[in-house]
C-alpha cells in the first residue's frame, strides 16, 4: 500500500502542490526496490576478512562497492589519503604480586563461527595508545570518568604511579587514559564486565548475542575531542607528499599505555585487590568482592607499536543534479572494520550500497535529481575519523559554498528507530520516520507524532562529525537498534554468523533503513525548498542556556546570549509564518528565487562556526554544540560557556557568552534572510 495512503500525515516540510504529489508518488517507487537478500549478501562478502584500515583487504572491500556502484551505472571512484595508523608488534600484561598470572590477551575460537579462525585479525589493542613498559600497583577506578576519580579521591585512593583497571562503558574509551594521565597513573587497562554487555544481560554469543567471557573490545583511543582525523595534519588533508607533524607535535596521542583486556583476563587482577569495597555501583557482574586498591596486586605492562602511514580508500559516488547541482546531498557509511566487522560497519555500508542501486533504478525510470547526491564509504572510521575526515578538509571550500545536509550511518540493528541530529533537521527527520513501517509491526517507526519526536545532539564518534562541527553542514545520524546490538562490539565475534542471528536475521531492518535514507536523500534533493525548519533550534537554545544559568551561583552573566536568543526565537516563528504563506507558490517559484531562499537556509548552520573555534580546541568551529573534552561521543551544548563555566574559569566563560551572542545574531540574520527571501516567491 502507498505511503500516501497509509501514513496519512500532513504534507511533507519543502514541498507543496504539484511537487508535493510527485515526490510522493517517487517516494512509493522507491520504497519497492529494496531487496533483503540483496543487503544481506552485501554484508555477507564485506564480511568474509578482517578488513581493518590501512590494509589491502580494506582496499578490496572498497573495490568490492565501487563495483556495484558502477554496475548500478554510478558514477564511482576511489579518493585515497593516507593517516597515521599504528598496529601493535609487542603486548604484555602480566601480574607478579602477590601471585604470577600472564593474560592471555587473544580471543577464544568459538567452534561454531568459522570466522573466529580467520586470519590476518588484528590482536586486541587501544589504537594510539603510548608505547611504553611499566610496573606498578593497581587501581581498580569504575569506569574512569572524571566523577570517578572524584569519589576514589574523597576515599583516600590516590592513583598516582599506578596502573589503573577501568571498565568499558560510562564514557568514551578515549577519556579514560587520558584522565589516568592527568591524575598521574602510569598505565590504563580497559576491560569489558559481563554486568555491561556479557552474561549479566543475557545468553553469552554463540547461544545469544552477548558478550563471550574471552571477548576483547578494539577501540581507538585518539583524543578526538581535541580533532579526529589524521593525527599529523590537522585542519588539512593528508595525501602523499602533503606535510606531516612529528609524533612529538601531535596532540591526539596518548601519553600512557593503554591496553583492552576481557573480563577472563581481568578476573584474576580485580580478585586480587585489596583496600576499600567498591561502592554497589560500582560493582560489575564477577563473582567476588571488588575492591579499590591499590595493590596488592603489582602488574606489569608492556606495549609497543609500528607507528606508520598508511593509505585510506574512501569510495564515492555522484548523481549530478539537473537544475542544482552546485547543491550537494551526501549520504555516507564507513567500510572499515577492527576486525570482520559484519555489524560494524557492514551492515550500514550495506544500507549505503542498496540506497544507491535504488537511486540508480529510479533514474532509468526516468527520474533527474534536482540537486547533486553523493554516496560515501568512508575508510579509517575507527582509527578516528580518518578518511571523512581527510575527505572533508579536502573539499572544505566546496562542501562549505554547496552542502546542503549530511545524512550518516553506521551499524544498524533490528530494532526501534532513533537518530540525532542538527536541531534544524528535526521536523524533517521524525517526517521521513513517520512514512516508513516497521517490518515486524506493520505501523509507523514513528511512535509519536512528529511534533513529539525527540532528537540527540551531535557529538562525536561517527563520520558526521567532520561536517557538522568543522564546517557547519547541518547532519542527521539514524539508525535502527535494540539490545544486545552491540555484545560482539569490536570482537572477532562481530561475525557474519552472529549478525545473520542476532543483528538482522530477516535483513528486513535493513530494507526499512534503506527505505528511510533513500527517502530523506529524494526529499532533500527534490524539495524546491529546503526543508529545515527553526524553532526547534530555539527550544534546544532555550535548555541550554536554562541549564547554564544553573551553573555558578550568579556568577555566568548571560543577558547578551538571552537577549540574541529572543531575538532567534522570533526570526525561527517569522519565519514558520512565512514559510506557511509563501508555500502555495514553490511550484510557480522562478529558480533564481528559489536558489535566493536555500541559498540563505543553507548558511543558518555555517553561521554556527566561528573561525577561532573552541578554546584550546580550534579544529571545532560549531559554538551550539560540540563533543565533551571529557565525554568523547557525548555533545556538550554551547561547549564554550559550559566548559569554562565547569571549570571555574569566569572570565573566559563571559567571554564565550560575547561570542555566543554574537553566532546567535548571525543565526538570526541568516533566518531573517531566508524569510525575506520567501516573500519573493
Amino acid at each position: 500500500m502507498a505511503c500516501a495512503a497509509w501514513c496519512a500525515g500532513p504534507p511533507i516540510q519543502g514541498f507543496s502542490g504539484g511537487a508535493l504529489a510527485e515526490e510522493l508518488r517517487l517516494e512509493d517507487r522507491a520504497r519497492t526496490i529494496p531487496e533483503p537478500g540483496r543487503i544481506r549478501e552485501y554484508v555477507r562478502r564485506m564480511s568474509e576478512e578482517p578488513h581493518e584500515a590501512g590494509s589491502a583487504r580494506s582496499r578490496a572491500v572498497a573495490e568490492y562497492a565501487l563495483g556495484l556502484f558502477r554496475e548500478f551505472g554510478l558514477d564511482a571512484r576511489i579518493e585515497q589519503f593516507e593517516a597515521l595508523m599504528p598496529v601493535p608488534v609487542q603486548r604484555t600484561l602480566e601480574m607478579i604480586e602477590p601471585v604470577r598470572f600472564r593474560a592471555r590477551l587473544t580471543e577464544v575460537v568459538i567452534p561454531e563461527d568459522k570466522d573466529a579462525r580467520d586470519a590476518h585479525q588484528l590482536p586486541p589493542f587501544n589504537a594510539y595508545s603510548a608505547d611504553g613498559d611499566v610496573t606498578a600497583p593497581l587501581v581498580y577506578v569504575n569506569y574512569g570518568m572524571p566523577e570517578d576519580y572524584v569519589y576514589l579521591e574523597k576515599q583516600g585512593v590516590a592513583v598516582k604511579g599506578a596502573i589503573v583497571l577501568a571498565r568499558y562503558g560510562g564514557g568514551w574509551r578515549g577519556v579514560k587514559p587520558k584522565l589516568a594521565f592527568e591524575h598521574g597513573a602510569v598505565g590504563c587497562i580497559i576491560y569489558s564486565d559481563p554486568r555491561d554487555d556479557g552474561y549479566f544481560q543475557g545468553d553469552m554469543y554463540p547461544k545469544g548475542p552477548y558478550r563471550p567471557f574471552g571477548a576483547v573490545q578494539r577501540g581507538s583511543t585518539l583524543e578526538m575531542a581535541i580533532y579526529p582525523g589524521d593525527p599529523l595534519s590537522p585542519g588539512w588533508a593528508s595525501e602523499p607528499g602533503s606535510k606531516r607533524l612529528s609524533l612529538a607535535e601531535a596532540k591526539t596521542l596518548q601519553k600512557i599505555p593503554v591496553l583492552p583486556i576481557s573480563a577472563e583476563d581481568a578476573e584474576p587482577l580485580l580478585q586480587h585487590l585489596g583496600g576499600p569495597v567498591a561502592p554497589e555501583r560500582w560493582r560489575g557482574a564477577l563473582p567476588f568482592t571488588y575492591h579499590l586498591g591499590p595493590g596488592p596486586a603489582r602488574v606489569h605492562l608492556a606495549l609497543k607499536h609500528e607507528w606508520s602511514t598508511r593509505p585510506l580508500y574512501d569510495v564515492i559516488a555522484r548523481i549530478p543534479g539537473a537544475q542544482c547541482p552546485e547543491e550537494w546531498v551526501i549520504y555516507g557509511n564507513h567500510h572499515d572494520a577492527w576486525v570482520n566487522g559484519a555489524g560494524d560497519p557492514a551492515s550500514g555500508a550495506a544500507v549505503v550500497i542498496e540506497c544507491g542501486r535504488t537511486l540508480a533504478q529510479l533514474m532509468r525510470q526516468g527520474w533527474k535529481p534536482r540537486r547533486t547526491v553523493l554516496l560515501a564509504l568512508w575508510d579509517g572510521e575507527e582509527y578516528g575519523l580518518l578518511g571523512s575526515t581527510e575527505w572533508v578538509e579536502k573539499h572544505a571550500s566546496e562542501l562549505r559554498r554547496s552542502a546542503v545536509a549530511y545524512l550518516n550511518t553506521d551499524m544498524y540493528g533490528k530494532g526501534e528507530f532513533g537518530a540525532g541530529g542538527s536541531p534544524s533537521l528535526r521536523r524533517f527527520t521524525a517526517e521521513v520516520a513517520r512514512d516508513i513501517k516497521d517490518p515486524e509491526t506493520g505501523r509507523s517507526v514513528l511512535k509519536k507524532g512528529p511534533e513529539e519526536f525527540s532528537m540527540g545532539t551531535p557529538g562525536s564518534g561517527s563520520d558526521y562529525a567532520a561536517f557538522v562541527h568543522h564546517l557547519g553542514v547541518p547532519a542527521v545520524n539514524a539508525a535502527f537498534g535494540g539490545p544486545g546490538l552491540g555484545g560482539t562490539y569490536h570482537s572477532i565475534y562481530d561475525s557474519f554468523d552472529w549478525y545473520s542471528r542476532f543483528g538482522d536475521p530477516k535483513f528486513d531492518y535493513g530494507v526499512a533503513l534503506t527505505q528511510w535514507m533513500t527517502i530523506a536523500v529524494l526529499r532533500l534533493t527534490e524539495a524546491p525548498v529546503l526543508p529545515f525548519e527553526f524553532t526547534a533550534l530555539a527550544k534546544a537554545l532555550d535548555t541550554y542556556v536554562a541549564e547554564l544559568a544553573r551553573m555558578g551561583d550568579g556568577k555566568l552573566a548571560l543577558e547578551p546570549v538571552r537577549k540574541q536568543l529572543a531575538r532567534l526565537r522570533k526570526s525561527a516563528s517569522d519565519y514558520e509564518k512565512r514559510y506557511r504563506k509563501a508555500s502555495g507558490r514553490f511550484d510557480t517559484a522562478g529558480p533564481e528565487q528559489l536558489a535566493a531562499v536555500n541559498a540563505a537556509l543553507m548558511g543558518v548552520e555555517r553561521a554556527m562556526t566561528t573561525p577561532q573555534g573552541l578554546p584550546g580546541r580550534d579544529w571545532f568551529k560549531h559554538k551550539i554544540f560540540a563533543p565533551g573534552t571529557y565525554t568523547g561521543y557525548s555533545a556538550k551544548s554551547l561547549p564554550g560557556i559550559r566548559e569554562a563555566a565547569e571549570a571555574g574559569r569566569w572570565k573566559e566563560a563571559e567571554e564565550q557568552a560575547g561570542i555566543v551572542a554574537d553566532v546567535l545574531a548571525a543565526v538570526s540574520r541568516q533566518i531573517d534572510q531566508a524569510a525575506e527571501a520567501l516573500k519573493k516567491l
